[in-house]
């Protein structure tokens, strides 16, 4: 079961607020300095953030008053690990830049942002926005990293769009009740509707940012056979009608290879079938391709900060390894 996580400002606090907002703000939403103008007489700077977990993927609610955000060289120096973040406003106005594009976001807008570039924001009235934080490990999982840049604007009336802002809604209500399996199948439908929402965007594939559609139906053949010991370059181009090396071409657009792809998509079904069975580790890791448990283990704990032992654990106890 997933429980929710609570913060806000403390309004006796006075001037310390812009330090409590600094602080639950770099705790939810990745490190960032902010900065909060003076206050008319009278009126006191709230904020408040409320954060789930999707398995590994944060759903953080934030309500704000009017301030600003950067995160420069020395913030993103200082984030664990790489995330794609989305951004969906919810009622105000806010202003994020990134990548030298700059968005204005009303209420049903959304935004993606990447951790590992600099970033800024301006909220011009009062806010209440929802995040989702995506790792890049999770993200490859299903093929993402050729998809998505740093920019990208999603047309709030877009319907993919929607679907996605709605169903983030409905896992609000359900996730304290659902069980770890359940969990897991939500953390990945809310990854494909994602991906759902940004090629479904004409602005994305006009600029760009979509790899061929040889590269989507090579994802889904690598899919279809990932408990085939023969899945190689060689055979997806024979199954494609094209040569080694345009596979090769295809996949290194995006900075991976082969190989790497299958890896990780079978250390993903490895980790699903760790919550959703008893069986031993060592049998999941000889069913997925891994030579030796001790191999499992280290590529695992590589990619999501814990060993297959203390995943299980942590699914079947309902508790929660580490932190945004």
């Amino acid at each position: 079961m997933s429980t929710d996580e609570f913060w806000t400002t403390d309004v006796a606090a006075g001037d310390d607020q812009r330090g409590q907002w600094r602080q639950m703000l770099s705790a939810t939403h990745l490190p960032w300095t902010v900065t909060v103008p003076p206050q008319r007489p009278g009126r006191v700077f709230t904020a408040s953030v409320r954060r789930w977990w999707i398995d590994d993927l944060a759903l953080v609610d934030c309500e704000c008053g009017p301030c600003s955000g950067t995160r420069r060289r020395r913030e993103v120096n200082a984030t664990e690990g790489e995330f794609l973040v989305v951004l969906i406003t919810r009622s105000g106005t806010e202003t994020v830049s990134q990548a030298g594009s700059e968005a204005n976001l009303r209420a049903g807008d959304a935004v993606v942002w990447d951790s590992t570039k600099p970033a800024g924001f301006v909220v011009w009235e009062p806010l209440s926005k929802r995040s989702l934080l995506i790792s890049r490990a999770a993200l490859d999982e299903v093929g993402g990293r050729a998809w998505v840049n740093a920019g990208v604007t999603l047309d709030g009336g877009a319907p993919a769009t929607r679907l996605l802002t709605q169903y983030l809604d409905t896992l609000t209500q359900v996730l304290p009740q659902l069980g770890a399996s359940a969990v897991a199948a939500a953390r990945n439908a809310t990854l494909e509707l994602f991906l759902g929402a940004v090629r479904g965007d004409p602005d994305v594939q006009a600029a760009g940012t979509v790899v061929p559609a040889l590269r989507a139906a090579m994802d889904r053949f690598i899919e279809r056979h990932l408990l085939d010991d023969s899945v190689s370059p060689t055979t997806i181009a024979s199954a494609h009608d094209v040569s080694v090396r345009t596979v090769n071409r295809v996949f290194h657009t995006t900075g991976q290879t082969v190989g790497e792809v299958v890896r990780m998509r079978r250390l993903a079904r490895a980790r699903e079938e760790l919550t959703e069975s008893t069986c031993p580790i060592s049998s999941i890791a000889s069913r997925w391709g891994f030579c030796d448990g001790s191999h499992f283990s280290r590529t695992f704990k590589a990619h999501y900060g814990s060993s297959p032992r203390d995943y299980r654990v942590a699914a079947r106890t309902g508790s929660r390894q580490g932190g945004a």
